[in-house]
């Protein structure tokens, strides 16, 4: 018998595996993965950008966990000696009707506790040279690291714990009584006292497995990027982020400086015809009817209509993802750009249409659910962990350490 397992080995259920052992520390604990890697979807999918948090509602998990989980994150990178660059972002306002926009994100960073500062046009041009803008935010904080190899040092402090990792095994079913929790997997059966869903992509469908019917769904949106050729990349000194549409959940396509040294463009976003469909042509009947089949998808598409078909023909057209890049930086050109990976955000939907606007996690009986983490939670990792954690009761069998933060 485990004491927790926790099913999903993306970033946040091995911080989350991490944190259990900073409470519990003779705990028995199992992370079920049904990829052969960790970190294989979302994690392994991003653009490796530790965010600020200045987007989100003040007040909110997102704008909480993000301003203090890019503090834990970096403070952890440093620990391990993870590479990492805490380069900075600027956020640019490139036509006049953003500029009201950009002084409301201002404000919105100010209450956010963030260190910020407005900037000149002038200003901008001595950070970001190449980069057209009338007005813009410089947000120091923000940075960049490989998030696959943050998910590793989670595992290896997880295994060092004398935590298992099942690797390529898939929950199939789930029987959660008053007093521990069966799976039944594509390995064998485990019993657990209490089970963590940390699906990321299928969090839903694991959370219905256990019993716990939501008004939401995960839809996935894929996100399509280009890379500047390598004689392009002089044109990127930092994070370039452009003003994002509030009446969009999305942030617009940007340039992220990687820790390779690469330098992504993108992304887009469009529906994914399957929940772990990377490429245009991936397709999964199950996922797409029920996306099709769903009435908050269609009361979503039906708002946004007009964004929606302008996500769509850039995705199909590298001249209209360009001209879109160019608004930022006008020296881009369509042979400047060569395909990237794609990623896929696992996004909560509601039964009315609305996007699910914050973290979502989901307390049963013997079962905690994360049923929605997407961006920022890679930054946020570390403080969902601990918040995961915080919600378990007390475990009167097991040692148990009291948490200082």
């Amino acid at each position: 018998m485990y004491d927790f397992a926790i099913v999903g080995g993306g970033i946040v259920g091995l911080s989350t595996g991490m944190a259990l052992y900073q409470r519990f520390p003779n705990a028995k604990v199992v992370v079920i993965e049904k990829e052969a890697t960790l970190a294989n979807h979302q994690t392994g999918h991003n653009s490796g950008v530790i965010h600020s948090g200045i987007y989100y509602k003040p007040g909110s998990f997102k704008a909480r966990f993000a301003r203090q989980g890019s503090k834990s994150m970096t403070e952890f990178c440093q620990t391990y000696g993870i590479e990492h660059d805490i380069c900075g972002k600027v956020i640019v306002a490139t036509k006049q009707e953003e500029l009201p926009l950009l002084d409301d994100l201002y404000t919105r960073g100010l209450q956010n506790q963030l260190e910020i500062q407005k900037i000149s046009i002038e200003e901008l041009k001595e950070i970001e040279p190449h980069v057209n803008g009338l007005g813009a935010i410089r947000v120091p904080q923000a940075g960049i690291v490989n998030y696959r190899q943050v998910s590793e040092k989670f595992a290896s402090i997880i295994r060092d714990n004398s935590g298992e990792i099942m690797l390529q095994t898939k929950v199939e079913k789930i029987y959660e009584k008053s007093d521990h929790v069966t799976i039944e997997t594509s390995r064998g059966t485990f019993q657990t006292r209490m089970l963590i869903n940390c699906a990321g992509l299928h969090s839903d469908r694991v959370a219905a497995a256990a019993g716990y019917k939501t008004d939401m769904k995960i839809v996935p949106f894929r996100g399509e990027y280009f890379k500047l050729i390598p004689e392009k990349r002089y044109l990127v000194k930092h994070l370039i982020y452009p003003v994002p549409n509030p009446k969009f959940p999305f942030l617009g396509v940007h340039f992220t400086r990687m820790i390779s040294g690469e330098v992504d463009a993108g992304p887009n976003a469009v529906l994914s015809f399957k929940r772990e469909g990377y490429k245009k042509t991936d397709f999964n009947a199950k996922d797409l009817t029920e996306v099709l089949g769903y009435k908050g998808f269609w009361k979503l598409a039906s708002k946004f209509m007009k964004e929606g078909l302008e996500e769509y023909v850039r995705s199909f057209s590298k001249k209209q993802f360009t001209k879109s890049l160019q608004e930022l930086i006008p020296e881009i050109q369509e042979e400047d750009l060569i395909p990237a990976p794609a990623g896929v955000r696992a996004q909560a939907l509601r039964d009315d249409g609305n996007m699910v606007d914050d973290f979502y996690i989901i307390v049963g009986k013997q079962t905690i659910h994360v049923c929605n983490a997407p961006s920022p939670a890679a930054t946020a990792s570390i403080e969902i962990g601990k918040e995961v954690v915080r919600r378990i009761p007390e475990q009167a069998h097991l040692r148990e350490l009291i948490l200082t933060k």
